[in-house]
């Protein structure tokens, strides 16, 4: 604190180690082990300047006190780096180096391990208990960070210039329509779906995005793409990442990135059942956290 209080900036390194997170180790909890997070507020108080915490953990940590603490001004997450880690994160801090990266997996608030007993398996949520689900692609709560989320020290912004908005798919007659759970009173096509092994999976759809940087920093930009399956359809995932590609892009200017995506293996959904499933009516692709989408309407004939 008295080295704070005379700094004109101060880096607090904070997080996990072996002793907690390997192979043969289970966590008992998502929050900083010891009195971490007393000494994080503590000198950030003091502070005389900018406060940045790193944090260095395989998993994530429920640092929403250091998210919501003013004198905190960044926060930087660093898994567990190499021999060249520490040089690489002061890259980062003193601005040498633009940071283009994402969140792999979801950082869920403390109490997510108090909603759920180690002993259930699922990835779905279930509702009759109030289990939320596991993985972005299936849990429905609050989180502290959530999966795909990251910073750069310039601002880019998307737009979709064309992009295929149909697709239709004609079924031979020995590919058959199969019947999928819909909530209740949620429209049900005339062919809800058909099984994908059954199809020979040629059918593609391409979009073009365009990414501009508007900040005043070169920079590289992780786009990532989505699907959602048609609303009203029951237990399947919100969504799923079907592709990513990173462009770098000068301040100022404008790249354009193109995708190609297959129809089976971008629209399909699991049923309770383990099929694999491509179901028909209004997907969604959505680029990034929804910052731009597009409807995909896919009719089973």
């Amino acid at each position: 604190m008295q080295a704070a209080k005379e700094a004109d900036v101060t880096i607090i390194l904070a997080g996990l180690d072996l002793s907690v997170e390997a192979e043969s180790k289970d966590r008992v909890d998502l929050l900083l082990p010891g009195y971490q997070t007393q000494f994080i507020n503590q000198v950030a108080q003091v502070s005389k300047g900018p406060a940045i915490l790193v944090i260095m953990s395989a998993g994530g940590v429920d640092i929403s006190f250091a998210k919501k603490n003013n004198n905190i001004k960044a926060i930087m997450w660093a898994g567990f780096p190499g021999e060249q880690g520490g040089r690489a994160i002061a890259d980062v801090v003193f601005g040498h180096y633009n940071p283009g990266g994402r969140l792999p997996l979801t950082w869920y608030p403390a109490d997510y391990v108090d909603m759920l007993p180690l002993t259930s398996m699922p990835l779905r949520p279930i509702d009759s208990l109030g289990y939320p689900g596991r993985t972005y692609k299936f849990y429905n709560g609050s989180t502290v960070y959530p999966f795909g989320y990251g910073l750069s020290y310039t601002k880019f912004n998307y737009n979709i210039p064309s992009a295929k908005r149909y697709l239709d798919i004609k079924l031979e007659k020995s590919q058959h329509c199969r019947d999928l759970e819909y909530k209740e009173g949620e429209y049900r096509p005339s062919c809800p779906s058909v099984l994908i092994d059954d199809l020979q999976c040629k059918h593609d759809f391409e979009f073009e995005v365009e990414v501009q940087n508007v900040g005043r920093r070169d920079g590289s930009e992780v786009i990532m793409v989505y699907s959602k399956p048609p609303h009203g359809i029951a237990s399947t995932h919100a969504k799923q990442v079907i592709g990513f590609k990173r462009v770098f892009v000068k301040a100022g200017q404008t790249e354009k990135v193109s995708f190609v995506f297959n129809a089976c293996k971008s629209l399909g959904i699991v049923d309770y059942t383990a099929y694999n499933l491509l179901p028909s009516g209004k997907h969604t692709i959505l680029i990034g956290a929804n910052v731009v989408s597009f409807p995909l309407q896919l009719n089973l004939k």
